[in-house]
C-alpha cells in the first residue's frame, strides 16, 4: 500500500471527523431508591427531597462529583447539588413539598420561638425540643403551631402550667404529653400513668411480661 499512515489520516481518516463534546466526560454513580414518605431520599448519609407525588416509587439515582439527579422512568424529576463532609444534612425545594407543608414555609424557627417565648419560658423549651426532635425543622413546624395554638382552647396559662409539668416529668417532652395534661385539666399527675405504664411490663427471668396492674386496666 502506498504511502503512511500519515498520509492515510490526511486524505481519507481526517475528513470524517466530528467535533470533541462541548463538556468532558464525567464519571456517574448510578443507583436505584425508593422514596419515602418524607419525600426525602438518602444518598451517601445525607437527605435530597423529591417531589412529593413520587412517594413509594422507584427512581434511580446519578451522582457525578458535584450532583445528584434523580429519574423515573427516564425523566429527570429533581436535581441538588451534592452534599459533602457533614452527613445528616437535608436540602429541601419548596416547590417538592405538599401545599399542607408548603404554608408552613412562612414560618421559621425563630418566629416560632419567638411565638412561644410570648406563652412562657417553659412552652419555649417544650417547642425547642419538639424542633430538635425532627431532622427537618419544616416538618416541625405543623405541631409545634398546634401546640401553640392551645393557649386560645385553654389559656395561656393553662398550657404554660402544662409545659412546666411535662418538663418535670422528662427532659424534652413531646406534644402527646403536654396535650394528655391539657386535656385532664392539669388535674391527674402525669407520673401516676408513668408508674402504671411501667408496672404493666417487668422484667423477670424469663424476659419482659405484663405485671398486675397491666390486667387491672384491662378490667376498668
Amino acid at each position: 500500500m502506498d504511502g503512511s499512515r500519515e498520509s492515510v489520516f490526511l486524505n481519507e481518516e481526517q475528513e470524517t471527523l466530528i467535533p470533541l463534546p462541548f463538556k468532558a466526560y464525567e464519571p456517574a454513580i448510578w443507583l436505584k431508591s425508593i422514596v419515602p414518605y418524607n419525600y426525602h431520599v438518602c444518598v451517601e448519609k445525607n437527605y435530597y427531597s423529591i417531589p412529593y407525588e413520587y412517594i413509594k416509587h422507584e427512581i434511580e439515582i446519578r451522582i457525578t462529583s458535584k450532583m445528584i439527579e434523580f429519574f423515573y422512568n427516564g425523566n429527570r424529576i429533581a436535581c441538588h447539588i451534592r452534599k459533602t463532609g457533614v452527613s445528616d444534612q437535608y436540602q429541601t425545594f419548596p416547590e417538592h413539598m405538599p401545599d399542607k407543608h408548603q404554608k408552613y414555609l412562612e414560618w421559621n424557627t425563630e418566629n416560632i420561638l419567638a411565638w412561644s417565648s410570648k406563652v412562657g419560658h417553659n412552652t419555649r423549651l417544650v417547642v425547642e425540643g419538639i424542633i430538635s426532635s425532627f431532622k427537618v425543622e419544616q416538618q416541625s413546624y405543623r405541631i409545634c403551631m398546634t401546640l401553640l395554638k392551645y393557649a386560645d382552647k385553654y389559656t395561656t396559662e393553662q398550657l404554660e402550667k402544662a409545659c412546666e409539668r411535662a418538663l418535670n416529668y422528662g427532659e424534652n417532652p413531646g406534644f402527646k404529653t403536654v396535650q394528655m395534661i391539657l386535656k385532664n385539666g392539669n388535674k391527674q399527675s402525669l407520673s401516676e400513668n408513668e408508674s402504671m405504664e411501667n408496672s404493666s411490663k417487668k422484667n423477670s427471668e424469663y424476659g419482659i411480661v405484663r405485671g398486675s396492674v397491666y390486667y387491672r386496666r384491662k378490667n376498668k
